[in-house]
Formats: structure tokens, sequence, C-alpha cells
């Protein structure tokens, strides 16, 4: 049996404005947020750089997480955050360096 991966992802900007999306490839959903390819809230307000994810196999569960965390106030998606990368470093810098630059 082919199991699927779906991340839970945490986005912020320079200025630290958090968007929370789910999809079920991380890689290419990252691309199009860095490339701006798709209208909306994180190409407005250039928010492209991975803070945060957490993956599972089960899609309910992924789109459940999601949207429980996109109900948290932001002090407590901040915390998520800084559990596991207190400097708010992009996690998928390295990714796209060459298609990028």
């Amino acid at each position: 049996m082919n199991e699927k991966t779906f991340y839970v992802y945490l986005l912020a900007s320079k200025s630290r404005r958090l968007y929370v999306g789910v999809t079920n490839n991380l890689e290419r959903r990252l691309f199009e947020h860095k490339s701006k390819l798709v209208d909306g809230f994180t190409k407005q307000y250039n928010i492209d750089r991975l803070v945060y994810f957490e993956q599972t196999t089960d899609v309910l569960s992924a789109i459940t997480r999601e949207k429980q965390i996109k109900g948290w106030n932001r002090s407590k998606k901040i915390c998520l955050v800084e559990i596991s990368n207190p400097t708010w470093e992009d996690l998928s810098a390295e990714w796209y360096k060459e298609h990028l630059e």
C-alpha cells in the first residue's frame, strides 16, 4: 500500500506575520509560495519562510490539525514555532536556492 504524507505548516514573513496551511507536497507548495505563483494572503504580505511543519499519513488528521492551529491565538502559534525553531530560521531556505536566485 502506498501511503501519502500530508503536512501542516506555518510560514512567516520577515516581520513574523503568520500563515497556516496544509498540503500533500511540501516542497512544491513552498516553491509556489516563494515564487509568488498564487495570489492571496501569502503573496500580498510576502509570507514565504517555512518556520514550522509536522507530517502525518492521515489526511483528516492533517486537516483537523490545521484548523486547530488556525484557531489558536497568535501567542500560542509563536510558542509552537519557537519550541522547535527558536531563531525563526527558514527551514526551506536551501531547497530552492538555485531556482530563486
